[in-house]
């Protein structure tokens, strides 16, 4: 990353675990001074496991986010994430999560029996974490959920509801209820941030016109600055580091 007071390791769950995990990762702001950063919505679900110099070890769930959020890191702040995919959310947690859009809930302190110890070895809490999941995963999970799922992080949520509905066999209609109930948005809500978040990436690459399915630029711009605050062009400057997961994407 080119700010050097932040540090940023990742890994991708293990395929055990993928249908509910898609990565760990650990950020580390190593600077005296707190640092303004933007959440963009990227279709994720994360537990934060985090600690600073201005507050002690704790644990959040954060919901799914549809819109841009401004923020301070605080410094000396570490935090390990657990990115969860959706349906880890009724299988792992055994919860929704529709109260909590662009918000958090507090977990207990000890949740999966993580501690500020674990947090000093990336690699033995990567592990610590996976083996905890693997307890929690039950024998029996939706046919639907798991090929709807799958379908849609698949395509980047290219793929119209009608399509999914047909693929499944589960009527549009039910898919709604269950995504409205469970995580806070409708499935074409959700889509569109999937869509997004693959776009982030072509514009990390200077891609500024759309390589997804929009309608056109127009709609493409529109939709980009509705989920991050910004133009295209202004997420590709991404002045001083501003928009956090951007600066973290690799360069491809």
């Amino acid at each position: 990353m080119p700010n050097n007071d932040i540090e940023y390791k990742i890994i991708e769950a293990e395929e055990s675990i993928s249908d509910f995990v898609e990565r760990f990762w650990m950020l580390t702001n190593h600077s005296d001074t707190e640092k303004e950063i933007v959440i963009i919505p990227d279709g994720r679900i994360d537990i934060f496991f985090s600690y600073s110099d201005t507050e002690s070890f704790h644990t959040t769930l954060m919901g799914l986010e549809s819109e841009p959020t401004e923020t301070m890191l605080p410094p000396k702040t570490v935090i390990f994430a657990v990115n969860l995919k959706l349906l880890a959310i009724e299988y792992l947690l055994n919860i929704s999560i529709s109260d909590i859009l662009n918000g958090v809930h507090h977990l207990p302190a000890d949740f999966w029996e993580v501690t500020q110890q674990d947090l000093t070895d990336f690699n033995s809490l990567c592990i610590k974490v996976s083996d905890k999941i693997k307890t929690l995963i039950p024998q029996k999970v939706d046919d639907r959920k798991r090929k709807l799922f799958n379908l849609i992080y698949s395509s980047s949520g290219s793929q119209s509801v009608s399509e999914l509905s047909e693929k499944v066999l589960w009527s549009s209609r039910q898919i709604n209820r269950y995504f409205n109930q469970m995580f806070g948005l409708s499935l074409k809500a959700y889509c569109n941030i999937l869509r997004f978040r693959a776009s982030v990436q072509h514009i990390k690459q200077g891609i500024l016109f759309p390589e997804q399915n929009f309608t056109d630029q127009a709609h493409f711009i529109k939709e980009v600055k509705k989920l991050s605050g910004v133009t295209p062009k202004e997420l590709f400057k991404n002045k001083n580091d501003r928009f956090l997961q951007f600066s973290t994407l690799p360069n491809k």
